[in-house]
């Protein structure tokens, strides 16, 4: 049986998982078996934590032949973003127990990354061609420290061989410069399609086709499956709003204790009350933020060919955010960018020379050592 106030709370939760792609959906009463630990509930609560941390992160959901594929890729997720409970990390790797840990490291994902929002934004129906652009200073000085602190955070506590560093960051450059070729490739491709259907879109603000619409020019039938994506999109953003209009009646189940609470349970509702007061931390700094906007472009902007002549008019980005339309040369977006890139190489170098200091005074306390340092390139 739910016990919510008024009946709210399987509102709530029905609307938490409505709001969730149809193929990690989970059934309400899985959340509840969760919350009283039951077993049954941890092997499906797995499988949603991976489900949605792949289309997150891997840009699509595969499922693998083991749970224990499944499992080791949601620890490494969650300790990337920094979940530091050591309770979820010792979870058997068969999936057997821990569902009341695996709700709670769900519900910190709520919070923690806007897990819904992420969600809703990467299965987005896009009938034009996007580019995501941010000059946000703020967010891009925060999330680079946030990041680069969780990812230190794991080799400060271990001794790690300096060849091994060496590789991951040969690969790293080696999967970039990759990334940078396909970019480029999909670039001239676009360019292609832009030009070509120049002057064909009922829309003279555009002028041409999308990838999108000249796929449904070339194939005709295939608007039924574009629509039914549109109504499923539909009811995920319907189900959100309620969902937004329900969150404290979750937050408050996820605190309440039973009237017999064992001290497992003590900690488990410590550890909501946290995530809770984080929810309205949250809240007011993101009050605050849209009272002080700062100037700067950020979110999803349809890409727009124009001709050189009439670039420096009308602009090659348009808005596609609720916000009224607003034109964006491509030239603003890269000149902004270049010099946001030199500030962070002065940023970088500063950095550099900090820990250049720093094992210099560690050198000189090591007696009968002799430290050479690395040639610069």
């Amino acid at each position: 049986m739910w016990r919510g106030r008024a009946g709210t709370l399987p509102a709530a939760i029905g609307a938490l998982c409505r709001a969730l792609p149809p193929v990690s959906r989970p059934a309400p009463e899985t959340f509840r078996l969760a919350k009283f630990d039951r077993p049954e509930a941890s092997l499906q609560i797995w499988r949603l934590l991976y489900s949605l941390l792949k289309q997150i992160h891997d840009g699509g959901w595969t499922e693998p032949d083991t749970i224990g594929t499944q499992i080791r890729f949601v620890k490494s997720v969650l300790r990337y973003h920094g979940y530091g409970r050591p309770e979820f990390y010792q979870l058997p790797s068969d999936g057997s127990q821990g569902s009341r840990e695996l709700l709670l490291a769900f519900s910190w994902l709520l919070n923690r990354i806007s897990l819904l929002e992420r969600l809703l934004t990467v299965n987005r129906v896009k009938i034009g061609d996007e580019a995501s652009v941010c000059t946000c200073e703020d967010n891009l000085s925060n999330s680079w420290k946030d990041r680069t602190e969780i990812a230190l955070e794991p080799c400060l506590k271990r001794e790690v061989d300096v060849r091994y560093l060496q590789w991951l960051t040969g690969r790293l450059r080696f999967q970039w410069r990759s990334l940078h070729v396909d970019h480029q490739e999909q670039c001239k491709l676009l360019h292609k399609i832009h030009s070509y259907t120049s002057g064909c879109h009922m829309d003279q603000t555009i002028g041409h086709f999308s990838v999108t619409e000249t796929d449904l020019i070339r194939q005709p039938d295939s608007y039924k499956q574009l629509l039914q994506s549109l109504e499923s999109e539909t009811s995920r953003l319907e189900a959100f709003l309620e969902w937004k209009r329900l969150e404290p009646v979750y937050w408050h189940w996820m605190v309440k204790s039973r009237e017999r609470t064992l001290p497992d349970e003590r900690e488990f509702c410590a550890a909501v009350s946290t995530i809770t007061e984080a929810v309205k931390l949250k809240l007011s700094d993101l009050k605050y933020h849209c009272s002080h906007k700062k100037n700067g472009m950020h979110g999803l902007y349809r890409l727009v060919f124009k001709d050189k002549c009439s670039a420096s008019k009308t602009g090659f980005l348009s808005s596609v955010s609720k916000e009224p339309i607003t034109n964006v040369n491509a030239t603003e977006v890269i000149s902004e960018l270049q010099m946001e890139e030199g500030t962070l190489k002065r940023e970088l170098k500063q950095l550099q020379e900090e820990c250049r200091h720093k094992l210099d005074e560690i050198a000189e306390g090591l007696a009968g050592v002799i430290c050479i340092p690395p040639m610069k390139r």
